[in-house]
């Protein structure tokens, strides 16, 4: 066993434990086909429960104290129609983006027997991960917090509790976009609540008693018109209105600057076809180059429909890794180090025998 010389981005481990493949043990039982994926992490955890918290309190905010109250019963109905749906679309989003495998490589597969079955030419190498004990495919990085490789993996999301990767990242670009649609909904009747409220309704609550005096209205007439005034903007008194309304518009306003810019990076990545972890390390590995076309219908399903806006809709499975995919050319690999290669590395490349395992 030997090593090819290094890459100048990679963090090669040196103990020779790790060059080991007889030391990786394969899971004794894998999960069966179709098992629910959920990355048991406190921190995930608690940040997808705020996500759903915070979708949650909005949406009481806008019904309970914008739509419900109002008497103009078309605006609430079409309002309340619509942001319950961006709503639910976001959320499942959500749901689909947690539950569903980034796509893991399988755990502990480099092992002797497996290396062997290769059939390793000359020339020819493996990348396998010494923290998960697996053969890594190409643009596949381990992740600390899934403690699994990941294929094509983006970035580890904890408002979503799971990686971003080749078979998620269109719910997770589908959970930006509604969040960030929902904010500026929320935001906008917000606007117009405020403006309503306090033009017509909230100045009628504050009035004194002699300027109701001065309307000539009866006791009764003055009671039922501070009523109607003040149930007309919300169920609740102006006070606690105001402060329900500055929480879900600064609540708005976060999301949707957070949202609009992990959406445009997200469809930046796809349409160049290079991950976040790719961008940052600058990892310009030798791959078909393919159109930002193409990479975006397989990211999102297909030629352009609504399917693509539907988190229900899968987008299209890549192929399932043959052991060719497992394999790498060493001469392909541009960024070698080849000022490190010796005239003996070259003679030990040679024989058939050798089988080279680099730890990535």
């Amino acid at each position: 066993m030997m090593l090819i010389p290094a890459h100048h981005f990679r963090d090669i481990e040196r103990k020779p434990e790790y060059l080991q493949p007889e030391k990786c043990i394969p899971p004794p039982h894998p999960g069966p086909v179709g098992t629910m994926w959920f990355i048991r992490d406190g921190c995930g955890i608690a940040c997808a429960i705020v996500t759903w918290f915070l979708v949650l309190y909005a949406e009481f905010v806008v019904l309970f104290v914008m739509l419900i109250p109002s008497r103009d019963y078309v605006y609430s109905v079409i309002n309340g129609i619509v942001f319950n749906l961006l709503a639910f679309l976001a959320l499942a989003s959500h749901c689909r983006a947690m539950l569903t495998d980034p796509g893991a490589v399988p755990k502990g597969n480099a092992t002797k027997e497996f290396i062997e079955s290769l059939q390793l030419k000359p020339g020819q190498v493996v990348y396998k991960c010494p923290k998960c004990c697996s053969i890594k495919p190409d643009r596949a990085h381990h992740c600390s917090v899934c403690k699994r490789c990941i294929r094509k993996m983006d970035h580890h999301c904890p408002w979503v509790n799971n990686c971003v990767g080749e078979n998620n990242q269109k719910y997770f670009v589908l959970f930006t976009m509604y969040i960030a649609l929902i904010s500026l909904h929320a935001l906008i009747m917000v606007g117009f609540h405020f403006l309503h409220c306090f033009e017509e309704d909230w100045t009628t609550y504050g009035m004194t008693r002699e300027e109701t005096t001065e309307a000539l209205l009866s006791p009764h007439e003055k009671e039922q018109a501070l009523k109607v005034s003040s149930s007309e903007c919300s169920s609740f008194s102006p006070p606690t209105t105001v402060i329900l309304l500055i929480l879900l518009c600064f609540e708005g306003l976060l999301f949707l600057i957070f949202t609009s810019v992990m959406f445009g990076t997200q469809v930046h990545s796809i349409c160049t076809d290079e991950t976040g972890i790719e961008r940052l390390k600058r990892k310009h590995q030798p791959r078909e180059h393919r159109g930002s076309w193409k990479t975006v219908k397989e990211t999102f399903g297909g030629n352009f429909s609504l399917n693509w806006f539907n988190p229900f809709s899968r987008p299209c499975q890549p192929e399932s890794p043959s052991n060719k995919d497992l394999v790498r050319r060493a001469a392909s690999l541009s960024d070698i180090d080849n000022t490190e290669t010796t005239e003996e590395q070259s003679e030990e490349t040679k024989d058939e025998d050798s089988v080279e395992v680099i730890d990535e």
